[in-house]
């Protein structure tokens, strides 16, 4: 009928070091627990300076914007806010109201267009 009573393994590969993995469960990713640690801390080590170059953008917009609002600022120019630090693509929320567009840092909203940043206030008093 076919049956030959000897199967055959696939010998899988280590993800880290590429290595066969020759003992173990057939769905095994790893060959040691040494190589499956590396794997994953180098995957969070990326995406861990992803979220700490953006919450590092977000803080200095914040520190900014609050300044502005501590000096009873309520407009700016865009600008002069990008030349103290500010990156304007850093928001936390975005809103279309009207023929504007609000966003927002936190608790601060603000309206920006091309070149002016203005009704900079807090949402929470």
């Amino acid at each position: 009928m076919g049956y030959s009573g000897k199967k055959e393994r696939i010998t899988p590969v280590c993800l880290e070091c590429g290595d066969k993995i020759r003992y173990g469960r057939a769905d095994r990713k790893f060959c040691s627990d040494d190589c499956k640690s590396r794997y994953n801390y180098s995957k969070t080590k990326v995406s861990g300076a992803i979220h700490r170059r953006v919450m590092k953008q977000l803080s200095r917009n914040y520190s900014i914007l609050a300044d502005l609002l501590d000096s009873d600022v309520d407009s700016a120019d865009l600008l002069g806010l990008v030349s103290m630090g500010f990156t304007p693509s850093a928001v936390t929320s975005y809103c279309r109201r009207g023929c504007h567009d609000e966003y927002c840092c936190f608790d601060i909203k603000y309206i920006m267009t091309g070149s002016r940043v203005y009704s900079i206030s807090k949402i929470f008093d």
